[in-house]
């Protein structure tokens, strides 16, 4: 295949990818999307196969590869929880991370192969290339670990605070940028494994601070780095579409990470060296003060929204867990059945990625012109007999809009508080993600309806039907 076909065809792979990217951000193309990526990758996948044009050997081991890669892919994507989705990315980023670590190392010990010089005296584009590359994409490796484990329970989701550890971050950075200095003049293969070690121990540095709360703002985060870690490698194997797909990928990425920042009013620094989430202890607990709380059953809850005019559905990580998604759409269309007004409320940070909620009520087919996100429904809270809040903690808490004192103030939420009746389904009175008593909780129109999400729900569509 010659270079110009070649250059075609990838600027064809790259012109869908950003018509994947554009698909992606409705739910209602998000499929159509999603096939457009397809077919770009595959499209960028043999070119890249016809272009290099590899030995006997070498296609088979190709082809070995990527059976078991897609093997595995189409295993877990069939398998995967919509719950475990959060983690299942930060675990997908971290593979990008090491991909870029693994192919930086080959170009290093074999530049002949990628027509960027020879051992010792590689092209110095090719090696800034390089330096960055495996710096980012070491970051990406290890931060996403990090992610992961706490994504998935496997690690304390509050803040683990080291000491010094902002001086010792700026240790690292200056020590890393001296290193690539280094790698640029000397080209040796030890200050290249140097750089590996330290970036693999600041991205865990990075993200071991920084609590759940603002797990949302870190996988999108982590989703930037990981493009970014594609565009070096595109430029160290010149390969069009990887830097096309890593460019698109690391700036829709930092878009997102924020949009995710504004949607919680904190800066992009604050989150990074902030911590917060989880620091803070449940301020309800051992306060002292004397707090009331309302608590009611399915049938109080199947009355109070039948007799209803308009319910807002506030879905949460709660509803994620339980995974009360179809359920919950059983009880709009109960409603609904009955002449009463029903739409849905999602919080930009609600669930533990963006989009999350979205993808959830998707999943159990809830009409896309009945979800809204926080700007466009906040003003209708006051017109609403019921809402319903089902596993949201952080995001409703009226003390981000009321108490100065609070560490989540001027994060803007659901005004779930200004309904007529708030009936809030929680296993228990504990504190949200973020480690921070809800307040709402023993206000006087909230009627708290603890136990399993989904279990509640079905319960009350049940009431429903007497």
């Amino acid at each position: 295949m010659s270079e110009n076909v070649a250059s075609f065809l990838y600027l064809v792979s790259g012109v869908l990818f950003i018509m994947a990217l554009r698909g992606l951000s409705h739910p209602t193309t998000s499929r159509q999307g999603n096939f457009y990526g397809m077919i770009g990758m595959t499209i960028a996948v043999v070119t890249t196969l016809a272009l290099a044009i590899p030995s006997p050997a070498g296609f088979a081991m190709i082809l070995g590869g990527l059976a078991i890669g897609g093997g595995i892919g189409a295993v877990t994507a069939r398998r995967i929880a919509m719950t475990s989705m959060p983690q299942l990315v930060a675990a997908f980023h971290s593979l990008v991370g090491l991909a870029a670590v693994l192919v930086a190392a080959a170009a290093v010990y074999a530049p002949e192969s990628f027509g960027i010089g020879t051992v010792g005296a590689i092209h110095t584009q090719a090696i800034i290339e390089m330096a960055l590359g495996v710096a980012i994409g070491a970051v990406t490796f290890t931060g996403s670990i990090i992610a992961f484990l706490k994504l998935d329970g496997r690690m304390s989701g509050k803040p683990i605070m080291l000491p010094f550890r902002h001086i010792i971050n700026i240790a690292l950075a200056v020590a890393l940028v001296v290193l690539v200095v280094l790698m640029v003049t000397t080209q040796s293969n030890t200050v290249f494994w140097l750089i590996v070690i330290l970036s693999l121990v600041l991205g865990v540095l990075l993200i071991i601070p920084i609590g759940g709360a603002d797990m949302p703002v870190v996988v999108s985060m982590l989703n930037s780095y990981s493009g970014w870690a594609a565009a070096a490698l595109g430029f160290t194997l010149g390969n069009l579409a990887l830097i096309i797909t890593g460019a698109l990928v690391g700036s829709s990425g930092a878009i997102l990470s924020y949009i995710m920042c504004k949607g919680m009013n904190r800066s992009f620094i604050s989150v990074i060296l902030g911590g917060f989430g989880g620091e803070t202890a449940a301020a309800g607990a051992d306060d002292g003060i004397q707090r009331t709380v309302k608590t009611g059953a399915a049938d109080d809850a199947a009355y109070l929204m039948m007799n209803a005019q308009k319910v807002i559905i506030v879905p949460g990580y709660g509803m994620a867990v339980a995974q009360a998604q179809h359920a919950l759409r059983e009880l709009a269309d109960k409603l609904k059945a009955n002449g009463v007004e029903v739409k849905y409320a999602i919080h930009p940070v609600a669930g533990r990625m963006p989009g999350h909620m979205n993808v959830l009520l998707a999943e159990a087919n809830v009409p896309y012109d009945e979800v809204f996100e926080l700007e466009d429904i906040n003003s209708e809270f006051a017109q609403a007999d019921v809402a319903y809040v089902i596993g949201a903690n952080d995001v409703t808490n009226p003390s981000a809009r009321d108490d100065k004192t609070s560490p989540i103030y001027g994060m803007p939420i659901l005004d779930v508080d200004k309904a007529r009746t708030c009936l809030f389904v929680k296993r228990s009175l504990g504190s949200g993600y973020a480690g921070i008593d809800n307040t709402l909780f023993y206000k006087d129109g909230t009627m708290m309806l603890l136990g399993d999400a989904k279990k509640m729900t079905e319960e009350i569509v049940k009431a429903m039907g007497h």
